[in-house]
């Protein structure tokens, strides 16, 4: 993992400020809904990408006529 040696203090709401440099580096506009994972001791934040509500993939998803998302292969 590389360290960007950017430091930033967590507020009384539980809050962390993303650098506005990292947000433009992985087109992270205001807004964009983010998914928490938790592994071992780390916190890893992602943009929350929608998947196949079968298989879980988010290559060539669809929505489905139930309204769920399916992918290509699961249809």
């Amino acid at each position: 993992m590389k360290s960007t040696g950017v430091v930033r203090k967590i507020d009384n709401l539980g809050r962390v400020v993303l650098p506005k440099e990292l947000r433009n580096i992985f087109d992270i506009p205001e807004g964009t809904p983010m998914e928490v994972f938790v592994n071992n001791n780390q916190i890893i934040l992602k943009k929350y990408e929608p998947g196949c509500a079968l298989c879980g993939s988010v290559e060539d998803v669809q929505p489905h006529k139930t309204g769920k998302l399916v992918c290509k292969a699961c249809l």
